[in-house]
């Protein structure tokens, strides 16, 4: 039966020690190879936090799988921001265009709640909210609204 072992590792980043390290000493297998392996697959998200799942076979090979970084790091890469704001309300640290919460929605959509696109946008513009973040100029609450009232239809046809 196969050793699992899933992690959070910065992307491109990883390293022998914590958390990936003590994880895979003891199931003997090379652990600079896997550390490799996960660097050169998870590269595009430099900077990210990114789930991955290591799969130890009984003959010692193993599978890596890449999952998809959380919502709040990929609207913050996107709004090039280090971190959400500290009073979202009133203070904005950054913006995405509409159409990056659309493709942000589309990576997404399979680990969400929403059956279809427009409801995928509207959980990622939602969290915007919470960041302190503006979607295409505007306060989230106010992109929502557009939204509902289907201004935005022609963006979120996927």
């Amino acid at each position: 039966m196969a050793e699992v072992v899933e992690v959070l590792v910065p992307g491109g980043k990883a390293t022998a020690g914590p958390p990936l390290g003590p994880a895979l000493g003891p199931l003997g297998i090379n652990v600079k190879a896997v550390v490799d392996e996960i660097n050169k697959k998870t590269a595009s998200f430099n900077g990210m936090q990114v789930p991955v799942r290591v799969e130890v076979d009984y003959k010692k090979n193993f599978t890596i799988s890449v999952g998809i970084p959380p919502t709040t790091a990929l609207i913050m890469k996107e709004a090039g921001v280090e971190k959400g704001s500290g009073e979202p309300g009133t203070n904005i640290v950054g913006d995405v265009p509409l159409e990056a919460a659309v493709t942000i929605a589309k990576m997404k959509l399979d680990d969400m709640l929403s059956y279809d696109l427009k409801s995928a946008v509207k959980e990622v513009v939602g969290t915007c909210t919470t960041l302190g973040i503006t979607v295409s100029g505007k306060m989230p609450k106010d992109m929502l609204k557009e939204i509902d009232s289907g201004t935005h239809d022609a963006v979120l046809v996927g």
